[in-house]
């Protein structure tokens, strides 16, 4: 079968569209043909050189396709069905596991990082990872590989971190992001404000679009300021971070009293520093999320499921121009997601 993988860690130039062996299918498992998997920041990261890395590697955590075969283990789920995968792995039988707490297993991984992920024709999960689509929905591939990763990730960063109420203020980092674009179509649904950034024009009108109430060009506006003018002074409840340095202060800032910053991702750069008054005079809450739990992504699938959320998918690219989407993602030229198919 065709995957892309890379033998040597590095730029956008050391993704190579090759021959790989098909995948060995344990008795527990589903055999997948890939239809389409999208980019993350991390594809990127992982390319560059992340800690615990086997090469050669192949990336890949957002995956839709059909089932090809199923291990005789299983009987709940049958060949031709369109499907989608949760984008993790997990022991599931720690007491973190059984819990309902996946993303603290000791084991936890996104799918494609200390594993080989979807960016080929075939991959072999477990029957759990293994989520069918409903017949009766209109999704497309693209469209279904579009959604797991973010929205898990932007559901337990609202919902399971900062507990999210309607009426209150979010503010959006990033809202042309596949983080951001899920987040600002959660904290609406939710009843929330939101204000969103970006860096350029159509990205704002498209933030717009998706639901945000206010829209702040962050190369343009000192974001800070402008959530002073929005809110009378008052600040936001929630900032919802994954910029990292470039962001972090304007983020603090623009905190209300008792506000909250939750952060996954440190894009920009993972050094951050601030005056530890300001974080308790003002009862600051700073929380990290990573991820989610499968109960957090099979909960927010019945809002994708019924329409009420969106993935949204920027462009997408034959498998073998993964170099070109990398470059495209590298440059934060997308919004939305970028997609591969096979």
């Amino acid at each position: 079968m065709k995957a892309v993988r890379f033998h040597e860690f590095g730029g956008p130039d050391v993704l190579k569209y090759e021959d790989v062996p098909e995948p060995e299918m344990r008795k527990d498992e589903v055999l997948i043909r890939v239809k389409a998997c999208a980019l993350n920041h991390l594809d990127l990261w992982i390319r560059k050189g992340l800690p615990g890395v086997t090469l050669p590697h192949i990336n890949g955590s957002d995956v839709s396709g059909d089932v090809v075969k199923v291990g005789e283990y299983i009987n709940d789920i049958k060949e031709g069905q369109r499907v989608l995968l949760a984008p993790m792995n997990f022991c599931g039988h720690c007491q973190q596991c059984m819990e309902g707490r996946q993303n603290m297993c000791r084991e936890f991984t996104v799918l494609g990082y200390l594993n080989d992920g979807g960016n080929r024709e075939y991959i072999a999960v477990p029957r759990v990872s293994v989520i069918p689509i409903p017949a009766s929905i209109a999704l497309t591939y693209d469209e279904a590989a579009s959604i797991p990763l973010v929205f898990l990730t932007a559901w337990h960063m609202l919902v399971g971190r900062c507990d999210i109420k309607a009426g209150q203020i979010v503010l959006v980092l990033g809202g042309g992001s596949g983080v951001g674009s899920a987040a600002i179509q959660i904290a609406k649904m939710l009843g929330a404000k939101v204000i969103a950034t970006a860096g350029d024009e159509a990205k704002l009108d498209k933030s717009r679009e998706l639901g945000a109430d206010y829209t702040i060009n962050h190369y343009k506006e000192k974001i800070s300021e402008e959530v002073r003018k929005i809110t009378a002074k008052a600040g936001v409840d929630i900032v919802l971070e994954h910029v990292g340095k470039a962001t972090w202060d304007e983020s603090v800032k623009s905190l209300k009293p008792g506000g909250k910053l939750v952060t996954c991702g440190a894009t920009t750069g993972p050094e951050a520093q601030f005056d530890l008054r300001v974080l308790f005079a003002k009862q600051l809450s700073f929380l990290g999320s990573y991820m989610g739990t499968m109960g957090e992504l099979h909960e927010v699938l019945k809002h994708v499921f019924s329409g009420k959320l969106k993935p949204v998918v920027d462009k997408t690219f034959p498998l073998r121009e993964a170099r070109a989407a990398h470059e495209r993602l590298e440059k934060s030229q997308q919004f939305g997601k970028i997609v591969l198919n096979p």
